[in-house]
Formats: structure tokens, sequence, C-alpha cells
């Protein structure tokens, strides 16, 4: 529960923190933090991302004791990553290259892409440990930094520079704070194995390919946005996107976080039959929180705009997120429901030609949709290549017989959904505001949890008591 609280937190101040400096930079300069920091996003999901997954499979607490050469091994391939790419991006300036953005922006997308890089890792490393409090203590250092330098940055110098300077001292002081409690005793870089990194590249790099060609429709669409109709509309397009990507997919990774553990225990202790059962599982809780999330968000989105986006985006911001909102539902369901099938197999590459007919079919759509005086077709374009790579793994996953989950819980789902926008729909229509905003959340919690706990929709009413059960016990026996 301590985990899930802290994801909880960590997506309020994410929310906070990208509203803050939207509104302080205005669409234009926002436009080059957006594409600076989605830069260093696929640049640490390229270079550092094989860690980070090889943590969350392979480190446990057991292995901590009895194998320190794979810490050692993680290590040591960080170190080296890390130094490659600083002589690569050396030579890349000397070589006088230029880019949509400036070099300054560019050489701090690649520092930042180096302390996010960092501070994934260890947290990767702290959850497979089932470490809850130290890494709650992660997240709490590293958002309230966040706040205050990035928040700070960008309103007292309007600069998205600035904020990028924020945004990385901020997450390399949360890891400097608790640096003691995050190394391993005894393990030094005379235990890294070059068997064991190539185990481990072996299972990370095709999750990681896929993922990088996944990252680079947004950002190629980002860079074609700028190009084509100036920073402003990709202050703009970026809001939508990061907005309502960072919703959807922080509501994936809170169930993430916990459920993949569990498959991977379960798979260690009773074999891939009990971790392709819960990977089922899994899935069926994922389209059950993600499906009312994406629904609830657009039903709600006027009232959103109203409340917490910031004047200089709105009107764009809503008409954006609702051509995208079907392929940010494709994309968590892809990252959270149909990937594991593949990583508990350690079967990786399909996820490689679903992202790969992804980056087809975006540019394909770009070329064929008719051009618009906004960013309204590269968003069509998006979500299009999103579904079609949802839709090709889905195929291919079939293909390996894996455990689907209960259609008596998808059509439940549905109809749960279904009933909440029934009631939802006539509310769209008041004035937009908190009150609205608060009424349409209740009534929709209330609706969707009532379904939940008569139908217990894939078994969360039997989680949410056994998770209950201990908290009620301690409250009662202190009273």
């Amino acid at each position: 529960m301590r985990v899930l609280a802290a994801f909880f937190f960590n997506i309020l101040c994410n929310f906070a923190i990208g509203l803050l400096v939207a509104k302080f930079l205005g669409p234009a300069e926002y436009g080059r933090f957006a594409l600076a920091f989605a830069v260093a996003i696929a640049v640490q999901c390229a270079f550092f991302d094989c860690l980070r997954l090889g943590a969350t499979r392979f480190y446990s607490e057991r292995v901590r004791t009895e194998d320190p050469a794979l810490r050692a091994t993680l290590d040591t391939a960080f170190i080296i990553i890390a130094l490659s790419m600083g002589v690569a991006a050396s030579l890349m300036f000397l070589s006088g290259v230029h880019f949509t953005l400036s070099n300054g922006l560019i050489a701090l997308a690649l520092i930042a892409a180096v302390s996010n890089g960092v501070f994934d890792y260890n947290t990767a490393l702290v959850r497979a440990r089932f470490h809850d409090r130290l890494y709650t203590r992660l997240v709490l250092v590293k958002n309230a930094l966040a706040l205050l330098l990035t928040g700070g940055g960008a309103f007292l110098f309007g600069s998205a520079k600035m904020a990028l300077i924020g945004s990385i001292i901020s997450i390399s002081g949360a890891i400097i704070t608790a640096r003691a409690a995050l190394r391993d005793h005894g393990v030094t870089r005379q235990h890294a194995s070059f068997a064991i990194a190539r185990s481990i590249f072996a299972y990370s790099l095709p999750i990681v390919l896929a993922n990088v060609l996944y990252l680079s429709i947004p950002l190629a669409n980002r860079a074609i946005v700028a190009t084509l109709y100036g920073f402003s509309e990709t202050g703009q397009f970026s809001l939508a996107y990061d907005l309502g990507s960072k919703a959807i997919q922080a509501i994936g990774s809170t169930l993430d976080v916990v459920l993949f553990q569990i498959a991977v225990a379960l798979h260690d202790q009773h074999g891939p039959s009990k971790a392709k059962d819960q990977v089922a599982r899994n899935m069926a809780i994922v389209i059950a929180v993600v499906l009312p999330a994406c629904t609830g968000i657009w039903l709600t989105l006027p009232s959103i705009e109203h409340v917490i986006v910031p004047v200089a985006y709105r009107g764009p911001f809503a008409k954006l997120l609702t051509l995208m909102m079907a392929g940010l539902f494709s994309s968590a369901l892809i990252l959270f429901g149909i990937s594991p099938i593949f990583q508990i197999a350690k079967r990786t590459a399909p996820l490689i030609a679903a992202a790969v007919i992804a980056c087809i079919v975006d540019p394909l759509l770009i070329i064929v949709l008719p051009k618009n005086p906004d960013a309204s077709s590269l968003a069509i374009a998006q979500t299009g290549a999103y579904i079609a790579a949802l839709v090709a793994l889905i195929v291919m996953a079939s293909f390996s017989k894996p455990q689907w989950p209960r259609l008596r819980d998808l059509a439940l789902t549905a109809l749960a959904t279904a009933a909440m926008a029934a009631a939802l729909l006539p509310l769209r229509q008041h004035n937009p505001g908190f009150l609205t905003l608060f009424g349409q959340v209740v009534a929709g919690l209330l609706i969707y949890s009532l379904f939940v706990y008569f139908f217990d929709i894939a078994n969360m009413r039997e989680i949410i008591i056994a998770r209950l059960r201990p908290i009620l016990a301690r409250l009662q026996a202190s009273s």
C-alpha cells in the first residue's frame, strides 16, 4: 500500500509540475521545454532502460544476498553506457550538426536523460526488493525538490533551460540523499560478469527497442509540429499529450509496479503456468481500471480544462486530447496489459514488430490525412499508430496461446463503463467548473465502484478487501 500511495503522490506532483511549467513558460517556451524533455526521455529509454528492466526482472532480495555479480554487472554497465554517451554527445556537438532545438537545450536534455536514468534504475532496484519505505522516501524527496526547483525555475526565469536545470538537480538530489541506503555492501566492479550482462541485454533490448520506437512517434510528431506550425503550437500539442499520457501511464504504472512483480515472483517460485495465470488476472485489472479512467477523463474534460489548464492553452487542449485519447488507452494496454505476456515468457521480439507497425502507420496517416490549420491531423495519426500496434500485438500474442482475461470480466468492465458514461454525459453539458468536476468524479466513482462491489470485476473487490483487512485490524486493536 505504501508503494501505491507513493505512486499516487508522484502522479499529483507530476501534474502540478507540468501545469506550473506550462503556465509560467507560455506556449512557445513550453514547446521548447516539452520537446527537450521528450528527447531526454527517448535517450534515457534507448541507453538506460535495459538496466532498469534487468533490475525489475532479475534482481530481488534473495539475489542481492546470494549473487552480488548481478548488481555489480548492472552498476558497471550503467557507468560504461553513461561515459560512452558523453563521448558520443561531445563528438556530435563538435561536428557542427544543427537541430530544431538549440545546442544548449540538447545538452541539458542529455544530462536530464542520465539523471532520469539513475533515478529509474535505482527505484527499480528498490522495488524489486519490495523495500517500500526507501522507495517512498526517494519519490517524496524527488517531487518536493522538483516542485521547488523546476516550477521555481520556470516562474523566476521564464526559461526552458532553467526549468530543465531544476529538473536535473531535483532528481540528482533525491539519489544523493539516499546514496548510502541504495548501495549493496560488499559489491565491487570485480564481481561484474560479461555473461550476466549478455543475458540482461538479450532479455531487455527487444523491449527497449520497442519502447524507443513508440516514444519516437510523439517525439517526431512534436518536431514536425514545431517545423510546420511553430513552437507555440508545439506547446499546445505537448501539453495535451503530456497531461493525458501522464494520467493514463501513471495509472497503468501504479498497477504494473505491483502486479508485474507478483507475476515475476510466481514465475520464480511456482513456474510459468502460475505466472501466466497471474498475467491474465493483471490484464483484466489493467483494463478494468484504464478503460473507465480514459472514459472519465473525456467525460470531465470541459471542467478539467476550465479548472486546471492555463488560459493560454484552453480550446486546443480539449480538442487535441480528445483526438489522442484512444491512442493513449491503446498505449497503456500495450505496455501494462499485453507486453507482460512476452516479458514473462522472455520472448520479447514481437514487441519490436508491433512498434515497427506503429512507426509505419503514423507517417502514412500524416501523408493521407487532410492538412489542418493546427496539429489535429498529427494527433489523429498518432492515435491510429497506437491502435494499429495494439491490434498487431494481440494477434501475435494469440499464437503463443497465452491465458487471456475472463470474458465475464471484460464484459462487466464495458457494461460498468457504459453505465458510468450514461450517467455523466448529461453533466458534460453543465457549466464547467470545480463543482461540476467534483460532482462528475464522485458520481462516476460511485457508479463504477458499485459494479465492482456487486460483480467483483477482475476480483478487485476481493483484492481491496484483502488489502483493507490488516488496516482495519490494526485500527480495532489500537482502539
